[in-house]
């Protein structure tokens, strides 16, 4: 895995191509590979549900849509945010359409106020699966995005996909499809050493605080 995989992965929404299927091998080689992240205490608390029936997908996407919409409520996106607002609200309108819908579980559920170590250690297992998952789906000219924005309705595709609510936890879906042409270049970053504090946190001027 390269330099180039590394840099240039980033989320894909409007390069989705909607028109072409994924195959069920490509999907779970890509799983198979993701499935070799570290967790906690070698747990791997991961389990998928991969939905491609378009009655499914329909119902995902009305949830999808209506949690997107509530995230956005009330907020005044900065200028630099448009372009991905934008993308965003493309992907929530054609979600039904996108191939494969990946749902990513973790078993277990966190209490209703769990403390700052236990959040870390439930998602800490299992978003370095995801990024696996995400940088497989590339290699392979698939593309996707991890997305939360049907979490709002967790319990409905819980009881619509047959997920045990109260023993396990859906963290992210990711809209798998073949990418459509298109540049694949490094994102924009704030410069590394900007971000820094060596031996405590320090101002972005690089004096301690």
């Amino acid at each position: 895995m390269g330099v180039e995989l590394l840099t240039t992965t980033r989320s894909y929404r409007r390069r989705l191509d909607l028109t072409r299927p994924v195959s069920r091998q490509d999907l779970l080689e890509c799983l198979e590979i993701a499935a070799h992240a570290p967790s906690g205490s070698n747990r791997q608390p991961w389990r998928f549900v991969v939905v491609r029936d378009a009655e499914r997908k329909q119902r995902i996407g009305e949830y999808y849509r209506k949690g997107f919409a509530a995230n956005l409520s009330g907020r005044i996106p900065r200028p630099d945010q448009l372009a991905d607002l934008a993308s965003g609200q493309y992907l929530a309108d054609h979600l039904h359409e996108v191939p494969a819908l990946v749902l990513v579980c973790s078993l277990g559920r966190l209490p209703a106020e769990p403390s700052a170590l236990r959040s870390a250690s439930f998602y800490g297992s299992i978003y370095p699966m995801v990024w696996n998952l995400l940088l497989a789906l590339r290699e392979r000219g698939l593309g996707s995005t991890l997305t939360t924005a049907h979490l709002a309705y967790e319990r409905e595709v819980a009881e619509l996909l047959g997920i045990p609510f109260e023993e396990v936890t859906q963290v992210a879906m990711l809209p798998v499809a073949r990418l459509l042409p298109g540049a694949d270049t490094p994102a924009r970053r704030t410069p590394v050493a900007e971000l820094i504090g060596w031996d405590g946190w320090e101002t972005p001027g690089g004096e301690s605080p």
